[in-house]
């Protein structure tokens, strides 16, 4: 096992994170009133889907308990090609009202870097470094 084909997010309104995503530039078929969406997105799929229905699917006699009120770790990251990409994909995100969490910066590491949080306060990272490369399908290459 050494791929991810799809990340589910389970959120609480699905036709409010559907609409931020598709403001942000994700592309799908999916419509307002559908019950999962995938996006169509490069490389690893990214799912919405109701979080209640998701601890039910995870074991419906002993469901996990939701807590989206704590950081759990994990962030999600878009890796971009310039500076203005990532300025760009902020402006859209303020433009829809996201919660912009740290603007773009350059940070440490000698990237360029900014946070916001979709409607259900997931994390995600826009970055840009100089010395990225991508492969013919736009994925980062890492060579370390």
């Amino acid at each position: 096992m050494n791929r991810i084909n799809l990340i589910c997010l389970g959120v609480k309104d699905l036709e409010k994170s559907l609409l931020f995503y598709k403001n942000i530039g994700f592309q799908t078929q999916a419509k307002e009133d559908a019950g999962i969406v995938f996006f169509n997105n490069q490389g690893t799929k990214l799912e919405l889907f109701p979080i209640e229905e998701l601890v039910k699917d995870i074991n419906a006699d002993n469901p996990p308990e939701i807590n989206q009120y704590k950081f759990s770790g994990i962030t999600l990251a878009c890796n971009m090609k310039s500076k203005q990409e990532v300025d760009d994909l902020f402006l859209r995100v303020k433009e829809i009202d996201g919660v912009i969490v740290k603007e773009p910066q350059v940070v440490e590491w000698g990237g360029y870097s900014g946070y916001f949080q979709d409607p259900d306060g997931y994390y995600w990272e826009v970055a840009y470094a100089d010395s990225w490369e991508f492969d013919e399908n736009d994925m980062l290459v890492i060579n370390f």
